[in-house]
């Protein structure tokens, strides 16, 4: 089960963009890699050209670039800091079954995230 995924706020505790805050937009298993919102941003040079409206596209865009995984941390939601990521296995019985679900939790305060 992974510690960090699509949606989940993160804070960067290493690098240019240390201490800031920002949503996950994507995560990019196979390179250990996350697209974290406003973070990482970079200037991308692009061929300016027309569409067939006669609008213009192209020119300097500034989009984000990946971070390694280890580089960020997920938010406590109570306490608002930086917090490990636990997994709890809990059994739940429906309709006289009994199933096993994996929960994550936020070690810094017991939350289930």
């Amino acid at each position: 089960m992974a510690k960090i995924r699509k949606g989940d706020l993160v804070v960067v505790i290493a690098g240019a963009d240390r201490t800031k805050q920002g949503k996950v937009l994507e995560v990019l298993v196979d390179q250990d890699r996350v697209i974290v919102e406003g973070i990482n941003r970079k200037t991308k040079h692009r061929k300016v050209g027309q569409t067939q409206r006669g609008t213009r596209t192209g020119g300097i865009e500034t989009i984000e670039a990946p971070i390694h995984i280890s580089n960020v941390m997920l938010v406590d939601p109570e306490t608002k800091k930086g917090t490990r990521v636990g997994h709890r296995v809990e059994s739940i019985e429906r309709d006289g079954r009994t199933r096993q679900v994996r929960t994550r939790f936020a070690k810094r305060s017991g939350k289930d995230v």
